[in-house]
């Protein structure tokens, strides 16, 4: 990517953030909207500044949460992706339940994972992965399963067992969609590691971001509420920007859709 096309995705994205923050500021302050209804960008601002330790914690504390879970999404996602792709009749017994997990509200469970973990990081570890692991599964089977059937026909010529067919074809063919995979979880992990906090924190250091958010709204403090929501965001950002750049990095070279980008 050259300077001028980073320049021409970054550019307009920022401006239009300036123009919308602009138009918000202005509309709050001629409607006289009340700061705890609503907060000014420029009192949200102000807010971040002057809790900016306190939130750099407890991001930092979510941070190391949401990446273990992203971790575990990764190995064991790839690893029943696989087990997976071997059969047919694997895929019918199996996927469904993988579906049927997915489906099932983080929110609704995240009091059951205190009963089995019990509060900290743990828990909070357990709710990241539970939201993150699903799109690795589904991405990466599907991977597995769209490989080049002129590639495998070939393999099969040169008579090559179903392990080196595996290792040497549609684990390969597979990656770009890990990689997909992996970028969707990145933003699911940070919301499930938040929902974990505000059920399972143990407020150790201050606690995570769920827990700033939580403690905020106790005290009707609406400007620092929306600061750590922002902080939650650009942690969001920042992991799906690590992918990103991991995925270039590694698939520069090879797979030319991903040098687009």
């Amino acid at each position: 990517m050259t300077h001028g096309s980073r320049l021409s995705a970054i550019v307009p994205p920022l401006v239009s953030l300036l123009v919308i923050g602009a138009g918000l500021e202005l509309a709050l302050l001629a409607t006289a909207t009340p700061t705890y209804l609503m907060p000014r960008p420029s009192v949200v601002l102000s807010a971040l500044a002057d809790n900016a330790g306190e939130l750099s914690r407890a991001t930092l504390q979510t941070a190391l949460a949401a990446s273990l879970g992203l971790v575990f999404s990764a190995v064991f996602g790839g690893t029943i992706a696989v087990v997976l792709s071997m059969h047919p009749w694997v895929r019918r017994a199996f996927y469904p339940y993988a579906v049927f997990f997915q489906t099932v509200p983080v929110v609704a469970i995240a009091p059951m994972l205190v009963i089995w973990f019990g509060y900290g990081i743990r828990a909070i570890t357990a709710a990241a992965f539970i939201v993150s692991v699903f799109p690795i599964i589904a991405n990466t089977l599907s991977g597995l399963l769209s490989t080049d059937p002129a590639l495998c026909d070939l393999f099969r010529i040169y008579r090559a067992g179903r392990l080196a067919t595996l290792l040497k074809l549609r684990l390969p063919s597979s990656i770009p969609h890990f990689l997909t995979g992996l970028r969707i979880a990145s933003g699911l992990a940070v919301i499930g590691a938040i929902v974990g906090e505000f059920v399972a924190d143990t407020y150790q250091a201050g606690g995570g971001i769920g827990t700033a958010i939580e403690v905020a709204i106790k005290e009707q403090k609406t400007d620092k509420v929306f600061a750590a929501v922002l902080m939650a965001s650009l942690l969001g950002l920042g992991f799906f920007a690590l992918v990103n750049l991991a995925s270039f990095l590694s698939m520069r070279h090879w797979h030319v859709s991903e040098t687009k980008e």
